[in-house]
């Protein structure tokens, strides 16, 4: 169960960063923003920070679930 947990952080993370990279201007920093390369470097960005953002939740969940079991 809580593998699907984990699944469906990680998806909600990476789609959240996604969403937050569409507001950052690529086009101040890149030649061709448009083109297939800069694409590939918002989605490779957005499962990078999407990993980050998801990895600390579930790593903060397990931890807080722990905690209880300490006492």
């Amino acid at each position: 169960m809580m593998n699907m947990v984990d699944i469906a952080v990680y998806i909600m993370c990476i789609g959240l960063s996604w969403w937050a990279l569409q507001a950052f201007r690529f086009d101040v920093l890149l030649k061709r923003p448009k083109a297939a390369q800069a694409i590939m470097l918002q989605i490779l960005l957005s499962i990078a920070l999407g990993h980050l953002v998801a990895s600390f939740f579930i790593q903060y969940l397990g931890l807080s679930m722990g905690f209880g079991k300490m006492f």
